[in-house]
């Protein structure tokens, strides 16, 4: 079957396949520059990065849109707060304290978390399908985070860091649920640079104790620089555009899926780059995973979806 690119809803999959590329890779640099790159210094740097990169190009729409933007600047502040804000600098504080494997578990939660805040709040519900796909991804990543090994999921332990990550997984349902109904009628490029300028001010005040408390960045400038080019453009300009992109044309619900393929993404990225050896229950649970996303996502070449459609 003949599968066209220029298809809103293939590029929308695409582009979401492409940003749980790019957050794998996003888990994979906080964790390994724990050590010696602060969490909101992290979080600060990388925004604005991005928004020096972004601003050149969204400037001219911006003040093409600026009637617009200043009508509607309370939601999108509160959209700026809770993911450019929020998310990702609570997802480093939540690497500062536990381990990869609880990060990708507690991240896994947000597909059950947005369908169950778009049902209190919006009277969203899920469909059957979409319930047996959350459910067999879930268990997929399952079996890639326990190795196939149930020991390894009765032996783990949670920490404080597990409470920041749920609370930055509820910020990111949120976000999408706040973005699907309430977003306005702005171009993808102008709206994410107001966004990342009207986030950056929330991580401020975070950025400023952690000076005060932890001090600056331990790392040398040749250490900061490849993870600094890497967050500043990929899991931050790119990913939020197509993540953007598909909360508009598939819905937060659908959007939110998508999730379950970072630990596959992880995996692969471990075993090209780091040596790992490929075992039985990455398969199995990569097999898990696609099939779920598969059920869950039944019907997406038909008309992309409108506002008030999950």
């Amino acid at each position: 079957m003949y599968v066209s690119l220029r298809n809103p809803v293939v590029l929308a999959v695409l582009g979401l396949v492409a940003t749980t590329l790019f957050w794998g890779g996003n888990a994979v640099v906080a964790r390994a520059t724990s050590e010696w790159f602060p969490p909101f210094t992290l979080s600060f740097l990388r925004w604005v990065l991005a928004l020096l990169i972004i601003l050149p190009f969204a400037w001219g729409p911006i003040r093409a849109h600026w009637a617009t933007i200043r009508r509607h600047w309370p939601i999108l502040w509160v959209l700026a707060a809770l993911s450019v804000g929020l998310f990702n600098t609570l997802l480093y504080l939540a690497a500062q304290f536990t381990t990869a494997t609880n990060i990708t578990l507690v991240n896994s939660t947000m597909p059950v978390a947005i369908g169950l805040m778009g049902l209190v709040f919006f009277g969203q519900r899920l469909k059957k399908h979409e319930i047996v796909g959350i459910i067999l991804a879930f268990l997929g990543v399952l079996a890639i985070v326990s190795q196939g090994d149930r020991q390894i999921l009765f032996n783990l332990e949670f920490n404080p860091g597990d409470l920041v990550m749920v609370l930055a997984v509820l910020c990111w349902g949120l976000y999408s649920l706040l973005l699907k109904r309430y977003g306005p009628d702005i171009p993808a490029v102008p709206l994410l640079a107001v966004m990342i300028a009207l986030g950056i001010p929330v991580i401020v005040p975070f950025l400023v104790w952690e000076l005060v408390m932890v001090g600056p960045v331990q790392g040398s400038v040749l250490e900061m620089v490849p993870p600094l080019i890497y967050v500043g453009i990929f899991p931050s300009l790119l990913a939020y555009l197509f993540w953007n992109n598909g909360v508009r044309v598939l819905g937060p619900a659908r959007t939110a899926m998508f999730i379950y393929l970072v630990p596959v993404f992880g995996s692969a990225m471990a075993i090209l780059f780091l040596g790992e050896r490929l075992e039985q229950y990455h398969g199995v649970g990569a097999a898990a995973i696609l099939a779920g996303l598969y059920i869950a996502t039944r019907g997406l070449p038909g008309r992309p979806a409108v506002n008030g459609d999950r």
